[in-house]
């Protein structure tokens, strides 16, 4: 596997812990690691070079972020979603988001929408760099702050977790078909428009980026599946 190949890892044992969960998650996000297939931290840490302890230690911290689950004397499994899944979490997520962001808009002092602006810059950065672990770490930042400024820890907590279990497969191939730049650039826009006071239109954004990031889950099950 291309991410998992041996690499110039710390010799910090916390360090190589994040190193090695970093690359799982590079591997998870390119489909190199397949929904519902079971790895074993032995094997992997072949792969790496290392010894097994900081690989089952990296994917105990996957495991807790919902992305795989232990399998008793085997490993970890890769969870699998479904399309059943995906459309009943963007259903939730679309309840609280669209209108939440209309309510920020409406709430939200300027300078803290502004401190977004730089956030929104990486997402569309990472897009055309094809950073796709900065991608997906600078778009969690983006969407979560906003939704903090509603000043609902929980609901905060709820839309991270639905973030955690719909994570895009196939990630590299939508990536390589440009269609990651659209969906990234449509988060300057939800900023731009709730900096303006247009309510309304945030929220017609919001639905849409939505819209956009299911087709981009659709697309991606579709590629790893090939």
């Amino acid at each position: 596997m291309g991410h998992l190949t041996h690499r110039d890892l710390n010799a910090s044992r916390e360090r190589l812990r994040d190193q090695v969960a970093h690359a799982l998650r590079a591997a998870l996000i390119s489909g190199e690691l397949r929904p519902g297939v079971v790895y074993s931290a032995p094997t992997l840490a072949e792969d790496f070079g290392i010894s097994a302890t900081p690989v089952r230690e990296a994917m105990l911290d996957l495991a807790r972020e919902g992305l795989v689950e232990p399998v008793r004397n085997k490993g970890f499994r890769v969870t699998e979603v479904d399309e059943r899944d995906l459309d009943q979490y963007t259903e939730i997520r679309a309840l609280i988001e669209i209108p939440m962001v209309g309510r920020i808009t409406r709430i939200a002092a300027r300078e803290d929408l502004e401190a977004l602006r730089p956030v929104a810059e990486d997402i569309v950065r990472a897009a055309r760099e094809h950073d796709l672990i900065g991608y997906l770490e600078a778009d969690r930042l983006f969407h979560l702050t906003l939704l903090g400024l509603a000043g609902n820890e929980r609901l905060v907590e709820t839309v991270g977790d639905l973030r955690k279990r719909s994570r895009l497969y196939g990630l590299t191939a939508l990536d390589e078909s440009g269609d990651l730049i659209p969906s990234a650039e449509e988060h300057l826009e939800l900023l731009d428009l709730m900096l303006a006071g247009d309510a309304k239109g945030a929220e017609k954004c919001m639905t849409r980026h939505l819209g956009h990031v299911r087709s981009l889950w659709a697309k991606g099950d579709r590629t790893t599946g090939e």
